[in-house]
């Protein structure tokens, strides 16, 4: 089963101040790909190779992510960040979801559902494209 939402021991790692997107964070972030018979939801706690994709040009673990500096919109409340997009090239694989995880303590912080089966083939090109960081579209908001 696969549902798309921040994961809420995420939520618990940032009131304790276990999590940091700032540009001067300890913590690494990465974007770990699955298939449709992993087992990812708001409950996730940590990162796995439980439904993991393998494939031509995916290591497990996926690869590191670049935060963008948070940012808080007054008008709206809202506290914000994302990432760049992230490419895998030489890629040959199929992937549904996706998991953002801290490497540095393998927390897990945010599902991603494709939607349906997304597949690159004979050395492709593969990108997850997050959406523009806003007050209403960014990955991660807190409001």
């Amino acid at each position: 089963m696969i549902s798309q939402g921040q994961c809420n021991i995420f939520k618990g790692n940032l009131l304790s101040g276990s999590e940091d997107f700032t540009n001067t964070s300890p913590y690494v972030y990465k974007i770990a790909l699955y298939t449709s018979l992993a087992n990812l939801t708001p409950n996730t706690l940590i990162y796995t190779t439980d439904g993991e994709i393998t494939g031509t040009g995916y290591t497990a673990g996926g690869k590191p992510l670049v935060p963008l500096t948070p940012v808080v919109d007054q008008g709206t409340n809202t506290a914000f960040t994302s990432f760049s997009n992230v490419t895998w090239t030489g890629a040959s694989f199929t992937a549904r979801a996706a998991l953002i995880y801290n490497s540095t303590t393998g927390a897990a912080v945010a599902v991603l559902d494709f939607g349906s089966d997304k597949t690159t083939t004979q050395a492709g090109t593969f990108t997850v494209t997050f959406p523009t960081a806003t007050s209403t579209t960014a990955i991660i908001r807190l409001n």
